[in-house]
């Protein structure tokens, strides 16, 4: 585990994405896995990058994997 922690703004900006996408995200259930500390949510450094990589594909019409 990278052990960096996150929060929203420093994810989105990681992400190049607004903060306010990854609490729809969230609502959603989707995007990168996230940590709640109390009230916080965090951001695992790891957890971005892994979202990244899930996002990789080689042609548009391939299909995206659900888990």
């Amino acid at each position: 585990m990278n052990g960096e922690l996150l929060s929203t703004k420093e994810a989105a900006q990681f992400l190049t994405a607004r903060p306010n996408t990854l609490e729809i995200w969230r609502i959603q259930g989707q995007g990168p896995r996230f940590v709640k500390i109390g009230r916080l949510v965090r951001y695992k450094r790891s957890d971005l990058l892994a979202f990244i990589e899930a996002g990789s594909r080689q042609s548009t019409s391939e299909a995206a994997h659900v888990n």
